[in-house]
């Protein structure tokens, strides 16, 4: 697959990148840099149990060269649901239907949260690593969605009404994770800093059986790339 694109840009102009401190948004954050954005990186510590990925996400933000890093803190533990905000064991990989890792409403507010910063420093666009192809059954991280979340964008904000528009990007959505790879070695991403477990330990050590370990390592492995992550 060509490499993303999207519309010309005037350089360093606003955008807002949600950096969760996985590989997929270190990609995304790699893209928008590329295409001349100053991109302000925001992270959302929400009760999950892998803190490290909030460390992950310092790192990567500082290394591609963000304008800009905050993380935001939304207690989602509070009404739980999910094996990563309450205590449900999380799975080995495997399963049907949308698993329980899935955590309710997560990406709404996430979006909701990079589109009000967004407005605040005068950006028309957020981007985010979400991704269809080989996600692990995320109702929020379909095409769909991200088109809906853009729509309602348009529709709720000052920004939308008075001014040029919020768009919301998704470049890795149609990408399998070997692209991804791909496309971050070609950007200079250092996938060692990453974390994506969602069982990783305090040190961001990978526990390599949860399905965030598998797709990712599936990844390394059909790009033909050795796999950097850090396993306990």
């Amino acid at each position: 697959m060509a490499a993303p694109h999207f519309r010309d840009v005037s350089p360093m102009k606003n955008a807002v990148a949600l950096v969760s401190g996985g590989m997929d948004s270190a990609v995304v954050l790699a893209i928008a840099r590329e295409q001349g954005y100053a991109v302000h990186a925001l992270s959302v510590r929400y009760g999950q149990r892998h803190t490290s990925e909030l460390e992950a996400a310092d790192r990567v933000a500082r290394a591609l060269g963000a304008a800009a890093h905050k993380t935001v803190d939304v207690d989602l533990r509070s009404i739980g649901g999910s094996a990563l905000t309450a205590d449900i064991e999380v799975p080995d990989a495997g399963g049907e239907g949308i698993p329980v890792t899935y955590v309710p409403a997560r990406n709404t507010i996430m979006l909701s949260l990079a589109l009000g910063w967004a407005e605040v420093i005068g950006a028309a666009d957020i981007f985010c690593g979400v991704n269809a192809v080989d996600y692990s059954g995320y109702p929020d991280c379909r095409p769909e969605f991200i088109a809906a979340f853009e729509r309602l964008a348009n529709l709720a904000t000052k920004a939308g009404v008075e001014g040029a528009g919020i768009r919301v990007h998704a470049p890795l959505i149609h990408m399998g994770k070997d692209e991804i790879v791909r496309e971050g070695l070609r950007l200079g991403v250092d996938f060692s800093q990453t974390v994506s477990c969602y069982r990783a330990d305090a040190d961001g050590r990978a526990c390599g059986h949860c399905d965030a370990c598998r797709l990712r390592a599936a990844g390394f492995t059909a790009a033909g790339v050795p796999d950097p992550t850090r396993y306990a």
